[in-house]
């Protein structure tokens, strides 16, 4: 029986079209001598990639655990940006906070001297405690 595929004017034989099977060449494992030492071979190296599968699948949930520690370490890095952003802004205010008390106190009829400015004097004095001589007369 002869085809002719109208795409192509070649003829085809049906026996050319069909394939044949390859499992009628196949050779079986099972009943050689040599199939328990390939089969303890082939457990060895399943267990080997198990294995590997294994410390790859561990490596995979400690780098994701690690990724999250950094992602929480980067947040909490902006909130400080955010906060020392905020207090800057705010010690930025101080001393126009002290001009606004300086004129309130010089409309109430206090006087300030001329020579000294409220900002450099309130800041200057320091004073020691000497927590030794406290420590020893606590106990």
């Amino acid at each position: 029986m002869k085809f002719v595929d109208f795409a192509c004017p070649r003829l085809y034989s049906l026996p050319t079209l069909m394939r044949q099977s390859v499992a009628a060449n196949r050779t079986s494992h099972i009943g050689h001598p040599g199939s328990s030492s390939n089969n303890a071979a082939a457990i060895n190296k399943l267990l080997e990639k198990k294995k590997e599968y294994d410390a790859v699948s561990a490596l995979e949930r400690a780098s994701a655990v690690f990724l999250s520690r950094i992602e929480g370490l980067g947040e909490d890095c902006e909130t400080m940006a955010d906060a020392g952003e905020v207090h800057g802004q705010v010690l930025d205010q101080w001393p126009k906070m002290f001009q606004i008390l300086s004129l309130f106190l010089s409309s109430q009829g206090h006087t300030v001297d001329e020579g000294d400015d409220p900002l450099e004097t309130e800041g200057q004095v320091l004073v020691r405690i000497p927590i030794e001589d406290l420590q020893t007369a606590s106990q």
